[in-house]
């Protein structure tokens, strides 16, 4: 006994006064004599200890001195917003909302006579088995809760309000709920997330699943969803060994029963420039599906050599329209609205138009851009949405194109909003991010992700459950949609797909509200 007591006295003393002396004298002795910081070579034991109140300070802003709504990209109450629903199948608050109703934004107008429930156009099946987690305890110390199977239903839309894109191809893709998941190409997540997400949105039904520029995996079809598959300019997945575009490797992809349509990503999220992976994130099996070198890191071009103008665009995606029977759509961010305009007239000259636009707000999240184009360059969604739709209707084109629109539409209200101003879909990238595990720690570039979300490294992907995460995808999907006729009905609609912007106002500085969105930015 006495010997265990002297061992646990010397390692006491070793951390309290062994090791703070050498970190003293390390700092001293060494630092004072380095030549790169300048707080250390004067104060070398506070310059350390200030380094590393440094490094924890992201942490300890986010967990201890931001308030529920201070976060960037997402606030805490943005997290919570995803995940309760996810995990624990409910989005029930209590007292009253977080919002500052000072503050300008967009209200969804409610009806005096709302619908009820078996008004509604829903489509309630087939049903879905998924389960919860219930809490039993929740103390300072710990928190004991049970899973909990659970019986969902899918708050699927009606035959009558189904969304049709490509409605004049030989192979219509027929959604039966309005949000999908946007592109996250497998490399930029892990095989686990992927796969998570494949097998969650496939047991939601109703939804779909965008490949993301890097290509299709099998990871991707490992779920029964429907998938659009995104070509960025880099061609991945339908590229020749010299990097050109290769229609054979196109046609294959296209017989995949699960692809659903096509998409040409010429911007995201404010990324206007190709994709960026890190070299150690490219692992051969993703280097084979892309048709580069393994460990390399990739930078794709800036557009597409295929075309350089609004006619060769629409040529290019006549093109693969035809040689594939199925839908074919492009992703935009809208900037100068010029470009939108002479979209909008050539669509009309030529009678060529895409069978879907997916419009990305320039606050959409991406894997790795530069700081420059994330913060700066192009438009929020909120408006980038009505000029396209409005150019697309002053040129009597609208009906041939559905909208797709993303950019941090993570709750019903926001959906409902983006549906009010013009879009027809929503697609949805960094929440369905957060119900597979990720914590916002914002080091997706780094292949470093803490819970194996964003990251290829096997060791770090160990965190992911499949299982377990898959079933938070299907939740938070139903849940989305739930919400969405939840809305619908307040506003006297029998569906979601019948929000138009006189559904929602929008509430200035002044207190003057707009009835119609687009007077908010002639104002």
């Amino acid at each position: 006994m006495a010997d265990i007591v002297s061992v646990i006295l010397l390692i006491i003393i070793l951390f309290v006064l062994v090791l703070p002396a050498f970190f003293v004298l390390y700092a001293y002795f060494v630092d004072r004599n380095q030549k790169r910081h300048s707080v250390l070579r004067n104060y070398p034991v506070l310059g350390r200890i200030r380094y590393m109140f440094e490094k924890i300070g992201p942490e300890l802003r986010q967990y201890f001195f931001r308030d529920d709504t201070e976060g960037k990209p997402f606030s805490r109450k943005d997290y919570h917003d995803i995940i309760i629903p996810a995990k624990y199948g409910h989005r029930l608050i209590g007292y009253g909302s977080l919002r500052d109703f000072e503050e300008p934004g967009y209200y969804v107008k409610n009806s005096m006579f709302p619908k009820q429930l078996e008004e509604l156009a829903l489509g309630e099946s087939p049903q879905i088995s998924s389960f919860v987690y219930q809490i039993d305890k929740d103390s300072l110390l710990g928190r004991k809760e049970h899973r909990e199977d659970k019986m969902m239903e899918p708050f699927l839309l009606e035959e009558e309000y189904e969304v049709v894109i490509g409605e004049d191809t030989p192979n219509p893709f027929h959604v039966k709920g309005h949000i999908g998941m946007s592109a996250m190409s497998y490399g930029a997540l892990g095989d686990r997330a992927i796969t998570a997400l494949s097998i969650g949105l496939g047991r939601a039904t109703g939804t779909w699943m965008n490949t993301g520029e890097g290509g299709l995996s099998n990871h991707h079809l490992k779920g029964d969803v429907d998938l659009i598959m995104q070509i960025g300019p880099g061609l991945f997945g339908v590229r020749t060994e010299a990097g050109e575009f290769s229609w054979e490797e196109l046609k294959k992809k296209a017989e995949i029963e699960q692809v659903k349509a096509f998409e040409l990503k010429l911007a995201q999220g404010a990324k206007l420039r190709g994709g960026h992976v890190e070299g150690d994130k490219v692992t051969p099996e993703i280097a084979n599906i892309r048709n580069v070198e393994p460990y390399k890191t990739i930078n794709s071009p800036n557009r597409f050599n295929e075309f350089d103008d609004v006619h060769t665009l629409l040529d290019f995606i006549t093109d693969i329209r035809e040689a594939t029977g199925l839908p074919v759509g492009m992703k935009i961010v809208v900037g100068q609205e010029k470009y939108v305009e002479d979209l909008a007239k050539t669509m009309k000259e030529t009678g060529k138009h895409p069978d879907f636009i997916t419009v990305d707000g320039g606050e959409g999240g991406t894997g790795a851009t530069y700081q420059e184009l994330a913060d700066s360059v192009g438009l929020p969604l909120k408006a980038a949405l009505p000029i396209l739709h409005q150019a697309l209707v002053n040129e009597g084109v609208r009906d041939r194109v559905k909208i797709i629109a993303s950019g941090k539409l993570i709750t019903p209200d926001k959906i409902a909003i983006a549906l009010s101003l013009g879009a027809d879909l929503v697609q949805v990238a960094r929440a369905f991010m957060v119900t597979v595990g990720c914590i916002m720690a914002q080091v997706c570039h780094t292949n470093e992700c803490p819970v194996g979300v964003a990251t290829t490294d096997p060791k770090l992907q160990r965190a992911l459950n499949i299982d377990e995460k898959s079933y938070r995808v299907t939740n938070f999907v139903i849940a989305m949609r739930e919400g969405l006729f939840n809305l619908a009905a307040a506003a006297g609609l029998e569906s979601p797909s019948e929000f138009r912007d006189e559904h929602v106002a929008y509430k200035d500085l002044y207190d003057v509200t707009y009835d119609n969105h687009l007077k908010t930015y002639q104002a």
